[in-house]
């Protein structure tokens, strides 16, 4: 039995094939610049890449050449054995506390949540309107918000007027929680223990934190949006609400130029130039202090979010790193457990430094806090979610 799991984002669709027993990716592909004059699409099966480019105006147009894709290139989803089809959206609100079967009720909640995540809800249910269209089976709903509804309310309310809080939804809502809630697990698995205090940290162009204890998130750093907390590579991260004001009044910028600024020209790229790490190296080892004082701040950011969350915790037993920059950047992670070596943090530089796609620990054995390095699979993640649902149904 098999899951189709899809991301729709604004002009693209990422899927996967996935065997939940297994955990194997049977299919990968990636629909991109849909509605543009050229898409791009990549599907990966067999060992083989294939690539194509042809106009695709839209959504409908996107999913109907991966489908045909399957069907002419392999591996038919019939014979596959697929059963439903999971979908990621990012804000479910407090509506919902874990997966979903996707009805009209389900479909109109995540279109009425669609405020607290503009640029991300209306691109989901973009992609669940096409595929419920075109693939009769289960279709279900994994929420990157559900994890964080068990955060206690001294984390998840803001002291903002109660009044106003409660009247438009402001409240912690967090994200990326299925990467959140599968990193933890895989910890608790590997250290052969559930009753730990962690922080996981979810380091991508995207970046958020969590506490975790025992299973349940108690904290996270991404807020009403993924704009909270981290610096990220193109989001500021957290930064005085009143520089809102600051720039209305002096600069003269409008609503959509201040969010056009703090989401997509500030953070990493907007400190050195460029926010993909690897070029922000090169450039910090070439002797940009732009680019050098950019590392500096991403890490001062993190080593202070791990420090309160210790202290929130009281206590810490597991950091896992995890995502793009978390599972590649040995230099970013060491320089990280580098200013946490007073309280007995003991990195090994060696293991450190070896890339793999298996959970590894890269502190001592007598290291005060094990530090693991656990690949994400959301994927994964997301289709075995989708087949408790389907469970349910028979």
């Amino acid at each position: 039995m098999t899951v189709l799991v899809i991301n729709s984002g604004s002009s693209s669709i990422k899927y996967q094939l996935v065997d939940p027993e297994s955990g194997e990716a049977i299919a990968v592909g990636l629909v991109e610049q849909i509605g543009e004059s050229t898409s791009r699409v990549k599907h990966t099966y067999d060992g083989e890449k294939h690539e194509y480019e042809q106009r695709l105006a839209d959504h409908g147009e996107g999913l109907r050449f991966v489908l045909d894709l399957f069907d002419s290139v392999g591996p038919s989803l019939a014979e596959a054995g697929i059963v439903a089809v999971g979908h990621r959206v990012v804000q479910g609100g407090d509506n919902f506390n874990g997966p979903a079967l996707i009805t009209e009720d389900v479909r109109d909640l995540i279109e009425e949540l669609a405020p607290l995540a503009p640029l991300h809800n209306p691109a989901n249910l973009r992609g669940i309107d096409v595929a419920r269209e075109l693939l009769d089976v289960p279709h279900v709903v994994v929420f990157d918000t559900a994890f964080f509804q068990t955060l206690p309310e001294e984390a998840a309310r803001y002291a903002l007027n109660r009044e106003v809080a409660d009247r438009y939804g402001v409240r912690r809502y967090g994200a990326h929680g299925t990467s959140h809630q599968y990193v933890s697990h895989k910890a608790s698995e590997w250290i052969g223990r559930e009753d730990l205090k962690q922080i996981v940290l979810h380091l991508g162009n995207g970046a958020s934190v969590s506490a975790v204890v025992n299973g349940e998130a108690v904290d996270t750093s991404m807020g009403l949006t993924p704009l909270e907390g981290l610096v990220m590579g193109t989001r500021t991260g957290d930064i005085d609400p009143a520089v809102i004001f600051h720039l209305s009044r002096v600069a003269g910028m409008s609503i959509d130029e201040l969010d056009d600024l703090f989401n997509k020209k500030s953070g990493v790229k907007g400190l050195a130039g460029e926010n993909d790490m690897r070029a922000v190296w090169d450039m910090a080892d070439s002797g940009d202090e732009n680019a050098r004082e950019a590392l500096d701040i991403y890490v001062h950011r993190l080593v202070k979010y791990i420090g309160s969350y210790a202290a929130v915790m009281g206590g810490l037993d597991v950091i896992a790193f995890t995502a793009g920059i978390g599972e590649n950047d040995d230099r970013l992670r060491a320089e990280v457990l580098e200013r946490l070596a007073p309280f007995g943090v003991k990195i090994d530089p060696e293991v450190n430094a070896v890339r793999g796609d298996n959970i590894r620990a890269i502190t001592t054995a007598d290291s005060s806090v094990t530090v693991l390095v656990i690949p994400t699979n959301e994927e994964l993640a997301i289709a075995r979610q989708t087949m408790d649902v389907v469970a349910t149904l028979s």
